[in-house]
């Protein structure tokens, strides 16, 4: 298997743009980042979490700390292909990302038996405590999406994401069911995430500030967790909605 990063720590900045933004930044990004070696991919994902959702539910609580566990594929995957297990932690505004790769069914298997079968290693440890203390954990969530990455000309610690078509759903949660959803964004989004290993430079803060580009609150999980608490709610108000009207138009009869 190819060599892959293990270990991440940086900040992380999103940023919802139009169209017209996404082209302008693009140009104005000639000379600073260029396409990375990938160009465009399809991510796929399935977040894990427990039966009523706590850990997205602490983690839109805005918490000092949170974290969340996921199995994530670069397009989408056969029994052997590579997938990552990945326990993404965020302290105080910084991103920690830890991940091992695993043949993707073996991955899935693990994880529905919540037994790790990996090498020994500082992260699998840190992955077997995590399906201890939350023994309930079961697949929640897939979300997809497609994914152009930017890496930086003369900054090395510089990438820039730009993630399109982000797409969930919370039935057949087996990423060789492949990559479909319902949509998050609006036609034209673009969903940008800006990772660095500190600050923004003075560069690029001009450039987005010219073109009226200002930082985001955005989980994509989270979003997608909102807009299921939303339809349920949407089916509870239509399933009582026919009684609740005959009821009004007797009141009315006898008014």
């Amino acid at each position: 298997m190819t060599q892959f990063q293990s270990n991440f720590k940086r900040v992380e900045k999103k940023y919802l743009l139009s169209e017209e933004q996404y082209e302008a930044l693009m140009e104005r990004l000639a000379g600073i980042a260029e396409i990375d070696e990938y160009g465009q991919t399809t991510i796929l994902n399935i977040y894990y979490d427990t039966p009523d959702y706590s850990l997205i539910r602490e983690s839109l609580d805005k918490p000092v700390y949170k974290e969340k566990l996921r199995l994530r594929t670069y397009g989408v995957p056969g029994d052997e292909s590579p997938a990552f297990l990945e326990i993404k932690k965020k302290y105080q505004g910084i991103v920690y990302k830890r991940r091992i790769s695993l043949g993707y069914r073996h991955a899935a298997s693990c994880m529905a038996g919540h037994r790790l079968e990996a090498e020994p290693s500082q992260i699998t440890g840190e992955i077997a405590y995590f399906l201890q203390l939350y023994e309930d954990l079961k697949p929640a969530m897939v979300i997809s999406y497609d994914r152009i990455a930017l890496k930086g000309i003369q900054d090395p610690g510089l990438r820039i994401t730009f993630d399109t078509n982000i797409r969930w759903r919370e039935n057949d949660l087996d990423l060789e069911e492949g990559a479909y959803g319902r949509q998050i964004l609006l036609p034209g989004q673009h969903l940008m995430e800006v990772k660095i290993a500190g600050a923004l430079s003075l560069e690029l803060a001009r450039i987005f500030s010219e073109l009226h580009i200002f930082p985001s609150t955005f989980s994509k999980y989270g979003k997608a967790y909102t807009m299921l608490r939303r339809e349920e709610t949407d089916r509870r108000i239509r399933k009582y909605q026919p009684a609740y009207s005959v009821q009004k138009r007797r009141e009315a009869a006898y008014a």
